[in-house]
């Protein structure tokens, strides 16, 4: 086995190696610091080379210690993979540099911030553990590890909003995660095996009401996870309070993770769905529902969380159309998604900093006095609702035209929501670019700021709620108060850094999409996926190998590889 296979294990122990580092150094910020940043670089770099190789050469996989993929641990890096692993690997690399010019964590001088860099890290590993993993098993794994790094970090500072929020983000991700075990259980009883290569060869044999409930109970705790109406009301609750580095990369990251999981099984272990009329349904209403509840909001922070929710039907709808041209449109959308939602929940952050508040109400003028911060905004703020030639307009319309080519009417009617979702996205953009940036301040509010509002001031390294830290200076204006604070550089330009990949992704569209069609179709052609996690002989060696194949595996392969040829 030769270094490049090896590159696999990467994305996920490197994180991990990292967070120890970070543990034992923790009396020094500096050491933590450039432990962090020097290995979400090398986890950046293994991405780019996995990508390369996997669209070379095929999927790149790992059996873990030589164990047969039936009884061991396999990490598969196919382009779909791949690809979502250099999107969040990058996107988190960002946000570190961002809280890192923020002084890291905005909590107050009690808090022990040697435990934001490790836990960081873990989530990190935990989101690459579940891109790659090449079971149900180790999926479960990668949710809870990364589960487990955001329950403190969505906690930290110990404010009664931050714990509130966390409980109930921790009491629904344990609930989903209990249901996730069921279904492994029951997986697991149905067919013998939790390895998805081998789920692809046996689910088809299962009775269609047997393979039916498992779908259904698979797709229930990935739509907790993702945010799908029904399943969705904890996230605008639980995201907006965290700090805003927290908050970005969960934006990003965690909802998609889910979303992950449905393409990877959906397409590999459920090809030929029989719920594809629920799974319309449901991205329709998360699309209306979600930007209905965002266009009401007067927080920036609740209006980015309600778009986030409705947006996650996008994706859903790629998926329910089952078709090349719908995945390839799920795929692109969620690279796009997870690179503006992270870039404007950062830039939300600023505002924050720079004006003590995220509420309309009290916002005003900041196209005045920050014009750096209005155009940051502006063009994510119109990447996200599908402004042409942005990236977000790009992929609406592989998934509106991949609705079209389906033909039916509740595939149409999905085309419809997702053009009105559109508008009211802009609507919504809109709001917040002229209230925020343009209207002058004080004309939504005509009263004093409260005691609690006044006492936000920046101060030193550390800042109060979201880059902004309390103090018991009182200020007789806020404007006076904004006016006091200056946006620092060192945050924004890990911000302008992102909002920059997201205008590559339009000058890039071109290519992206090819690459995105490559992955759909290697997707939606379960026996590759199959072939190279039992067959390939990159990653076989019989004589070193621990167990021989089984039968089924061994008769597979001599099959496949005579069709082949």
């Amino acid at each position: 086995m030769t270094f490049f296979d090896q590159l696999v294990l990467f994305p996920v122990i490197l994180p991990l190696l990292g967070a120890g580092l970070c543990l034992a150094l923790g009396q020094s910020a500096v050491a933590q610091r450039t432990i962090s940043i020097v290995v979400l670089l090398a986890v950046v770099a293994t991405s780019v080379v996995l990508l390369y190789r996997a669209d070379t050469y095929g999927p790149q996989v790992l059996n873990v210690g030589g164990w047969p993929a039936e009884i061991g641990i396999s990490l598969v890096a196919d382009r779909l993979s791949a690809l979502l692993l250099i999107t969040s690997t990058f996107v988190t690399l960002c946000v570190l540099l961002y809280s890192v010019g923020q002084g890291i964590v905005e909590f107050g001088r009690e808090t022990p911030l040697s435990v934001f860099f490790p836990t960081f890290l873990v989530l990190s590993a935990g989101v690459s553990c579940a891109f790659l993993a090449g079971d149900l098993f180790n999926l479960f794994v990668g949710f809870e590890v990364l589960l487990a790094a955001s329950f403190v970090l969505i906690t930290l500072g110990g404010t009664h909003a931050r714990v509130r929020s966390g409980t109930i983000y921790i009491i629904v991700a344990l609930a989903s995660s209990a249901l996730f075990l069921l279904a492994l259980a029951s997986v697991y009883a149905a067919t013998g095996t939790v390895n998805l290569a081998q789920l692809a060869q046996r689910m088809p044999q299962l009775p269609t009401e047997t393979a039916t409930v498992l779908q259904l109970l698979l797709l229930v705790t990935f739509g907790v996870k993702a945010a799908v109406f029904p399943l969705s009301a904890w996230l605008p609750d639980s995201y907006p309070t965290a700090p805003a580095p927290v908050t970005a990369v969960f934006a990003g990251l965690l909802t998609k993770v889910g979303i992950y999981a449905m393409i990877r099984t959906n397409s590999l272990v459920f090809p030929a769905h029989e719920i594809r009329s629920l799974l319309l349904w449901a991205s329709i209403l998360t699309m209306i529902i979600g930007i209905m509840g965002a266009i009401a909001q007067s927080d920036i922070k609740r209006i980015l969380s309600f778009t986030l929710v409705s947006h996650i039907g996008y994706m859903l709808f790629g998926i329910a159309l089952n078709s090349q041209l719908g995945f390839s449109g799920a795929i692109f959308y969620t690279i796009h998604h997870i690179t503006v939602q992270t870039t404007l929940f950062l830039i939300a952050g600023l505002i924050e900093y720079r004006a003590g508040t995220t509420n309309l109400d009290r916002v005003g003028g900041l196209a005045r006095r920050t014009p750096i911060l209005a155009v940051l905004f502006f063009v994510p703020a119109m990447n996200l609702a599908g402004i042409p030639p942005f990236s977000g307009f790009i992929g609406k319309l592989a998934l509106l035209e991949g609705g079209v080519a389906a033909g039916d009417w509740l595939a149409l009617l999905g085309v419809a929501s997702g053009v009105v979702t559109s508008l009211l996205t802009l609507y919504a953009m809109a709001k917040v670019w002229s209230r925020a940036f343009w209207q002058p301040f004080g004309e939504y509010e005509s009263e004093d700021i409260s005691d609690d509002e006044t006492q936000l001031v920046v101060g030193g390294s550390l800042h109060g709620a979201s880059g902004v830290s309390t103090s018991t200076k009182k200020e007789s204006n806020w404007d006076q108060l904004a006016e006091e604070q200056r946006l620092p550089m060192r945050m924004a330009l890990p911000t302008l850094l992102l909002a920059s990949a997201t205008v590559a992704l339009t000058v890039f569209a071109g290519p992206l999409i090819a690459l995105t069609d490559r992955a759909a179709a290697e997707i939606t052609d379960p026996n590759r996926y199959v072939h190279a996690v039992l067959c390939n002989p990159r990653n076989w060696d019989e004589s070193e190998a621990i167990l021989p194949r089984s039968k089924e595996t061994v008769h597979f392969c001599e099959q496949f590889e005579g069709v082949a040829k």
